[in-house]
């Protein structure tokens, strides 16, 4: 068969065959059945296709049984999905996608084994999440056949695919596996073959920022957690979402990724996690990670500190920036405390700074003021659910607590925070945007595909670059410029993708001629 006689990706002729059949495989398998492909199953384990197909015909029963699937869908899909004897039997596949085990060389015999039973023509899909595409494509005879179609688990919920196309990839295969992806529906993205591609790649920034604060003992597990999801709106802080997806898993890939780009400081794993995978605490699957957990799976809860019942005599409060210092305004003043005017606050005021990248002992030292009355407090990110307190080196006991009182009066939480350039929120979501523009600087993926890619593929509230946008990318490039001098780590170090467009006034979506 030539390609020009390929069916096309909504033809009910165009067969597929899955090869692996654990979690991933079955999901591909499922959403290509019921999208209307012939689907051929295979697995290296005896029983383990067959197993597989009884498997997917009980879950469209389930769907049924739920109203998300008609009776006949379900018949159709149920028939054209068939358990093979062996790898054989895949021979007339048009698209064979491989979900086994991420290894190199493991993938690589295999395609090399396909080469031999499939037509020349037939395409060779991995859905490797780290592997490169060029490499797994390396020594066949056809390299232009392979690759990469990355699902993402569970694969019927998440809806986002990318298609890789390796050096030697012909153009118009990656455009089939786009279309198939699409027709399959899911978001199909493009993206080049690179360590973490687009999703994994852009995911370096919260993780590793998060344990990065840990390792600097800026906040506790349970702080930083929840600062991140109340201020700035992520399902799960970083250490819950490392128990769920266990160190196991993640860690390797940290650092795979890590060593796949040389050492670039702006991926750079910490210490801890490899701790614990040391030690065995894997997260939720094994009852303990960064939390404990009880035989239901229930994480165990961990109170917070009790409100505090101090309240300062009056407050002062920097203008230093005054967009920020009109964010907390309000809240001073509906507490009913005294907001000073002044242009220096009184011998006994609690003194607020607001910090952008910087942290609570530089602005303090800035403005003149008295570090034993001096907090920091994030005024950029959500003030609705919690606000951060972050103390200087020198704050009195008192003065913190007098902080606590203030911007909890309202009922809200509060969480205290030792002295920190960037805070948590600033610094993490910087993080994440400056990566996500390195991505686009790079040519990895087209910038709307890495937002969409992102927000499907990570949940994140929203896509990175137009988070950069929504914070203002002057802002973003102030917080990353003031880490970098602070800390001198190149970690910090802004990508032109986002100095460019920030001095020039662009968009970060927008795309050079």
């Amino acid at each position: 068969m030539s390609q020009s006689n390929r069916p096309q990706p909504d033809s009910p002729d165009l067969t597929i065959g899955l090869v692996g059949c654990g979690v991933m495989g079955r999901g591909i398998a499922q959403i290509a059945a019921l999208a209307g492909a012939q689907v051929r199953l295979t697995d290296a384990r005896e029983g383990a296709a067959t197993a597989a197909r009884q498997e997917l015909i009980a879950t469209f029963a389930k769907l049924t049984e739920k109203g998300k699937l008609d009776q006949a869908a379900a018949a159709n899909a149920a028939e054209r999905l068939s358990a093979c004897n062996g790898i054989e039997d895949l021979a007339g596949c048009h698209v064979v996608i491989e979900a086994i085990v991420e290894d190199l060389g493991a993938k690589k015999s295999l395609f090399g084994t396909l080469e031999g039973i499939v037509a020349p023509d037939a395409i060779l899909a991995t859905n490797t999440s780290s592997l490169s595409v060029t490499a797994i494509a390396a020594g066949l005879k056809h390299p232009e056949r392979v690759v990469g179609f990355h699902f993402f688990n569970p694969v019927p919920l998440m809806k986002i695919v990318e298609a890789i196309g390796g050096l030697l990839t012909a153009p118009e295969i990656t455009d089939f596996m786009l279309a198939l992806g699409k027709h399959w529906g899911h978001a199909a993205v493009r993206a080049k073959d690179t360590p973490g591609f687009i999703v994994n790649h852009a995911g370096r920034g919260y993780g590793t920022e998060g344990l990065r604060l840990l390792a600097e003992d800026v906040v506790t597990v349970p702080a930083l957690d929840a600062i991140l999801r109340d201020t700035a709106g992520f399902r799960l802080g970083p250490c819950e979402l490392l128990d769920l997806t266990a160190l196991d898993v993640s860690h390797p890939v940290m650092e795979s990724i890590y060593h796949q780009y040389y050492e670039e400081p702006r991926f750079r794993p910490q210490g801890l996690t490899r701790q614990m995978l040391t030690a065995g605490l894997l997260g939720k699957k094994v009852g303990r990670g960064f939390y404990r957990y009880g035989a239901d799976g229930k994480k165990e809860s961990i109170p917070e500190d009790p409100p505090s019942t101090a309240r300062p005599t009056s407050v002062w409060l920097s203008r230093e920036r005054p967009q920020l210092a009109e964010r907390i305004e309000r809240l001073i003043v509906d507490s009913g405390i005294p907001l000073e005017t002044g242009e220096l606050p009184s011998d006994d005021a609690l003194c607020i700074v607001t910090p952008l990248g910087d942290d609570a002992t530089t602005c303090c030292v800035r403005e003149g003021l008295d570090g034993r009355r001096t907090v920091g407090v994030e005024s950029l990110f959500d003030l609705s659910r919690r606000r951060v307190v972050m103390t200087t080196p020198a704050t009195d006991e008192s003065y913190r607590e007098m902080a606590r009182g203030l911007f909890g009066a309202d009922g809200k939480a509060v969480s205290v925070i030792r002295d920190s350039a960037g805070l948590v929120t600033q610094r993490v979501v910087a993080h994440i945007v400056n990566i996500a523009c390195e991505i686009a600087q790079q040519g990895i993926a087209d910038p709307a595909d890495i937002d969409r890619a992102v927000t499907l593929g990570l949940g994140y509230p929203i896509g990175p670059l137009a988070w950069g946008d929504q914070l203002g990318s002057a802002t973003v490039l102030t917080i990353l410029t003031n880490l970098e001098e602070q800390t001198g780590d190149a970690r910090y170090r802004p990508s032109p993708w986002l100095q460019r467009r920030a001095l020039l006034g662009l968009s970060l979506h927008h795309k050079e001629i």
